[in-house]
């Protein structure tokens, strides 16, 4: 026989063995949560957490930060140290606003956004009285709880970014709102140029 088709044959009789040897990998035994199980004796495949267990990655023990509520309830009236103000917070809040808020509450948060347009219930506007002296966390605790035919953003925004869109909407809120009389000279001249009504 020449060495080809003697090659030839160990190699298939050799892929018709290995055929036959299945290994149930994709079938093993395996525990599905809380089935029965015979491998503990309680019977119960989930197990209890032990005791004295210390959660690590996703404790989130600190309330204010992915609430914007303090322990006791009350809402923050200011930024948590971990999310430290600066340009780069509201250059963030004003990119991730647009994606998350505008759509209801336009880009100047006059609550006159695509969605409300099309027959979306209105919000109220950031610039209403009640929410420019709302708490700086009541716009992060409606981000992560809903509020009213808002549901929540818990799932879609982190909880660094909804501090950075509330500082946001507190900026817009500001921006509104700003006494001429804060402003600089230059700013001053750019609105009287501009034709505005102070």
């Amino acid at each position: 026989m020449r060495p080809e088709r003697l090659f030839a044959c160990a190699l298939l009789a050799l892929g018709i063995a290995l055929a036959g040897c299945r290994q149930d990998m994709h079938d093993q035994p395996r525990l599905k949560p809380l089935r029965e199980s015979e491998f503990f004796r309680d019977g119960s495949g989930a197990r209890p957490i032990p005791a004295h267990t210390v959660a690590r990655g996703n404790l989130r023990a600190d309330t204010v930060f992915y609430t914007g509520k303090w322990a006791d309830g009350q809402l923050a009236d200011g930024l948590p140290p971990q999310v430290p103000f600066g340009r780069a917070l509201l250059e963030r809040g004003r990119d991730r606003y647009g994606v998350f808020c505008a759509p209801c509450h336009d880009s100047a948060g006059t609550a006159r956004g695509m969605v409300v347009r099309r027959g979306f219930k209105q919000p109220t506007s950031f610039h209403d009285p009640r929410l420019r002296e709302a708490r700086l966390g009541h716009f992060v605790d409606v981000m992560t709880n809903g509020f009213g035919a808002m549901s929540s953003y818990a799932s879609q925004i982190p909880p660094e970014d909804r501090w950075a869109i509330a500082a946001y909407v507190r900026a817009l809120q500001l921006a509104e709102h700003a006494p001429v009389a804060e402003l600089s000279a230059e700013d001053r001249e750019r609105l009287a140029a501009s034709g505005a009504n102070p």
